[in-house]
């Protein structure tokens, strides 16, 4: 049987990603439950203090300020916190909307309760190739606040803002401010560490582990959302220590400084219609040779576009390729004479031309005896052809080929 427990306690059981400061204000306002006055004067908010999403120029600014809690309540309303189910709510509203193009998360808190943090952190890492998502930290982004951060497509911070504290605190605490209050607690056989004695080296031991279990998920989540090798983040960012602007940067807890409204500035601006382009003459090329000399002759190789390649009808190439090697073939053929028949045979198989093989069988005619008179009788009389340059030797030949590729014609 468990006993109404007051807001003080439900605090003092919870486990926390924040500053010691942060957790001290915490449980100071859980101990003053139901003196809503005081609590106002203690943090300095008012009590209608709200969240709220701004667009400008298609940038989404979120706040992510003060204590961060799982549930929006009374505490969240009064400290002017910020609940995970709320933040989560409006992220995804800002990703749904066609009117934003990037989303700033505008941090400034020093951490808060650890369930829902790598829920909420997931989303937003997920969510980093929907919408381009960076966070912003002016003041403090510590613990919790920073695990969200670290999701984000890139940090920026302010010279001064302090980055880290990457490290889960259990704070076990009981009130001393009320005298002869007794509370009492069975806990079942079977489960002798549900409630770890914290008067013991060994519940101490337990709660101790829990405690490590979480903080190497938060390790993790952190290594792989800034692209740090794990076994370096814990060094690197000071065992749970905090750094503050340039010095967070060099140790890769941030990306680079800059200044809110510079930010907004720099992303309304990338996300800005393009002015029109003014119009440039293209060279077009279609062969390496062109290109070469295109280049050579001092052409911008931004102007030069590779000619598309010409649409081949490759049916027609067949069938053009098929009938002029069948007029090859019926050319060497009637060329064939008794006695020449290897030669016409190599000529068909070799590929020669009609021309070619006609000046082969004229060589092969002029080794066998055969004279240019007697072949020019077998062929149909025709004018005859300019003699070339070159000899009677060369003419010889050229006016046997004429009379062979005649008497061609003419079978």
């Amino acid at each position: 049987m468990t006993l109404p427990r007051t807001a003080f306690e439900l605090a003092a059981s919870h486990t926390w990603l924040m500053t010691a400061e942060a957790l001290d204000t915490v449980m100071a306002v859980a101990a003053r439950e139901g003196d809503v006055q005081a609590l106002e004067a203690r943090l300095g908010r008012p009590l209608d203090n709200t969240r709220s999403v701004t667009v400008r120029d298609g940038v989404a600014i979120i706040p992510v300020s003060g204590p961060i809690f799982r549930h929006a309540n009374l505490m969240t309303e009064i400290s002017g916190a910020t609940a995970t189910g709320s933040l989560a709510t409006d992220i995804q509203a800002a990703l749904d909307n066609p009117s934003v193009n990037v989303l700033v998360l505008d941090i400034d808190s020093p951490g808060g309760e650890a369930t829902g943090i790598n829920e909420l952190a997931e989303m937003i890492y997920q969510a980093r190739g929907t919408k381009p998502i960076k966070a912003y930290v002016g003041g403090q982004a510590a613990s919790a606040s920073y695990w969200i951060a670290s999701a984000a497509n890139e940090v920026i911070v302010d010279d001064t803002a302090q980055l880290g504290s990457v490290g889960v605190v259990l704070s076990l605490r009981k009130r001393e401010d009320r005298p002869g209050e007794k509370s009492y607690e069975i806990v079942s056989s079977n489960a002798p560490n549900k409630r770890p004695d914290l008067e013991t080296e060994s519940g101490r031991a337990q709660l101790q582990t829990r405690t490590d279990e979480l903080a190497d998920v938060f390790l993790d989540k952190v290594a792989r959302n800034r692209g740090i090798p794990r076994e370096e983040v814990n060094d690197r960012f000071r065992q749970g220590g905090i750094a503050t602007g340039a010095l967070a940067v060099a140790a890769g807890m941030a990306d680079r400084l800059g200044s809110l409204e510079g930010l907004i500035a720099e992303l309304a601006g990338s996300v800005s219609t393009p002015s029109p382009k003014r119009s440039v003459m293209m060279t077009t090329v279609k062969t390496t040779a062109e290109l070469h000399a295109a280049i050579e002759a001092g052409t911008d190789p931004k102007t030069i576009q590779i000619a598309a390649a010409e649409t081949v009808d490759t049916e027609k190439v067949r069938a053009e390729a098929a009938e002029a090697e069948r007029q090859r073939c019926i050319g060497i053929q009637s060329l064939a004479a008794p006695g020449f028949e290897q030669e016409v045979a190599a000529a068909l198989a070799n590929g020669d031309s009609v021309e070619a093989t006609g000046l082969t069988l004229f060589k092969a005619a002029q080794d066998r005896g055969i004279s240019l008179t007697g072949m020019q009788q077998d062929s149909t009389e025709a004018p005859p052809a300019t003699p070339p340059k070159g000899g009677k030797e060369a003419e010889d030949e050229q006016q046997a080929v004429s009379a062979i590729s005649r008497r061609w014609q003419t079978k």
